[in-house]
């Protein structure tokens, strides 16, 4: 396992190196040292091995394509939003006070061949799955346990057990992972500028400390976590509410990214690098900043038009009226339709 931090907002990671080159000669020598030093990551491909869903065979067209070229092959990325209770900022921001963490949210983005359109499938955390037994870093394994939150993956076994119970349940490989908690996604959002987001109902929620009239509202960093976090102040209380906010935060961080402008402006390109890879955790295939970079330049024509947002199908749990299962057969068809 290597250490350090990385980013998120998937195109804005492909403006980091940008940013760290035009600082200067000597200061760029040392912004890319210490944005790449930032970069924080798991090794699961070592930890999960072959017990994993296969890899799509890669075509012959894809394959003919120069190492040298930027990648443009289909891509699944697990993106889970952590609510860390550790560190001051992460408690102030609604983490709690005892230690440990949760993903709050949980987003399966699989990008199409040619990387110009994505389809975003949320989880609802509430969703009872089957986890399966996980390796942990001690060497031993958790237990499988049957119709347990699909939150308690990551809560058991970190971002391996996570990454895991996702392929379990999707019988998808996650060629990538990428993690945020609460003081990361606000920063990035302040970092940018705030975001531009319209909600159809008033909003008000004393939990997430969230009061919106309905209507378009420009949020900071923590009004934008607050909006991601509510869900009894809108709609039925349930995180299937909250789910449709997220995935609209989602397109309007692509949109403020691309109008912000970043690459003529340097300063604020690098506090924005800085940002995003301070507070994100990778898999070892994205821990550094060369490898962000290629990735970001492959999704640069991805704009927020060209992004698919859908929820996993779920039915209420026989055995629990607030808890959710996935709704078969649809759930399998929109997994497979992914691989």
């Amino acid at each position: 396992m290597r250490t350090g931090r990385r980013p998120a907002a998937l195109r804005a990671a492909g403006l980091a190196l940008a940013g760290a080159l035009v600082l200067g000669v000597g200061t760029a020598g040392w912004a890319y040292w210490h944005l790449n030093h930032n970069i924080r990551s798991v090794d699961i491909g070592n930890a999960l091995g072959d017990d994993r869903p296969a890899r799509p065979q890669a075509s012959s067209a894809a394959s003919a394509v120069p190492a040298a070229a930027l990648p443009s092959g289909a891509l699944n990325i697990l993106v889970l939003g952590s609510d860390s209770r550790s560190g001051e900022e992460n408690r102030r921001l609604g983490g709690g006070d005892s230690e440990g963490a949760r993903s709050d949210t949980a987003m399966v983005v699989h990008v199409d061949a040619g990387r110009r359109t994505a389809t975003v499938v949320s989880i609802p955390r509430d969703t009872l799955v089957t986890r399966p037994s996980c390796p942990l870093p001690s060497g031993e394994r958790t237990d499988e346990a049957d119709a347990v939150m699909f939150n308690s993956a990551y809560a058991v076994g970190g971002p391996v057990c996570a990454v895991k119970t996702v392929e379990s349940l999707t019988g998808v490989r996650m060629d990538h992972y990428l993690e945020i908690d609460f003081s990361g996604f606000a920063k990035l959002v302040d970092a940018l500028g705030g975001v531009t987001v319209t909600t159809g109902e008033d909003i008000d929620d004393d939990r997430s400390r969230l009061h919106l009239p309905a209507g378009t509202h420009h949020l900071d960093g923590t009004r934008a976590l607050a909006l991601a976090r509510t869900r009894h102040g809108i709609g039925d209380g349930s995180d299937l509410g909250r789910i449709g906010l997220q995935q609209e935060l989602v397109k309007a961080l692509l949109e403020q990214i691309r109008a912000t402008g970043l690459p003529a402006d340097p300063a604020r390109l690098y506090r924005v690098a800085d940002t995003v890879t301070g507070s994100l955790t990778t898999d070892t295939g994205l821990d550094s900043l060369g490898e962000l970079t290629r990735l970001g330049q492959s999704l640069r024509g991805l704009s927020a038009g060209r992004v698919r947002t859908v929820t996993m199908p779920v039915v209420p749990a026989p055995s629990d009226p607030d808890r959710v299962v996935a709704e078969e057969p649809a759930a399998s068809r929109l997994w497979a339709s992914l691989r």
